[in-house]
């Protein structure tokens, strides 16, 4: 069920801590939902992990009411411990075979991935949900890696035609058009929704021009 949805996805959005203010996490959270997220991630780079679980067991029930799959970044052990429906890893973080023995063979794992290489690898282990393909442009919470542009989405997507590819780095709604043009199916957006005057509104202009 949880895999299904990946495939429906379009619009996959971040509860991310540099932009969202730990007081604001149950608002913008639900404001996402109300315009139509299909996945919320929470990235909370630089807390401790006992702040990150506490937000996350307050996003999860919020998510799992809505029907909306609430992943968890980095934090394979934390995502296990509070059952959430997923993990994100980094190339730098731990194995896809590590991190599936962690959270176990139902919950989704998804990888980051920088270039066609790397998604190679990770489509090729079936411990692999779903892939980040990015940053396709510069953004401030990725400021060491280097936007690998648009060029690649359409050969991305026709190399691994059955794993649900996430767009992503430096995305706002504006892009979108060209990402579809390019190829794109999925996106990840995060600054732009997290800093909209109104949530529900952007999230839901954004999902409508993604196919």
């Amino acid at each position: 069920m949880l895999r299904s949805s990946l495939l429906s996805a379009k619009l996959y959005g971040i509860v991310d801590l540099g932009y969202a203010a730990p007081s604001a996490l149950i608002r913008v959270t639900a404001e996402m939902i109300e315009g139509g997220i299909d996945v919320i991630q929470l990235r909370a780079k630089g807390f401790s992990p006992d702040e990150i679980r506490r937000w996350a067991e307050t996003l999860l029930p919020i998510c799992r009411e809505a029907g909306v799959p609430f992943i968890v970044n980095d934090h394979a052990d934390l995502a296990a411990a509070i059952g959430a429906d997923g993990v994100h890893v980094g190339q730098d973080d731990a194995s896809m075979d590590e991190v599936r023995a962690i959270v176990g063979p139902d919950m989704l794992v998804g990888r980051s991935t920088h270039s066609l290489a790397q998604a190679a690898t990770a489509a090729a282990n079936p411990r692999t949900d779903c892939i980040g393909f990015g940053p396709l442009f510069a953004t401030p919470t990725k400021p060491t890696y280097v936007p690998i542009g648009t060029a690649e989405i359409r050969e991305v997507h026709e190399q691994h035609p059955d794993l649900p590819i996430f767009c992503i780095g430096g995305i706002k709604k504006e892009h979108l058009p060209e990402l579809v043009a390019a190829g794109a199916k999925r996106a990840v957006i995060v600054s732009g929704i997290l800093q909209a005057p109104d949530i529900a509104a952007y999230v839901r202009a954004a999902r409508s021009l993604l196919p």
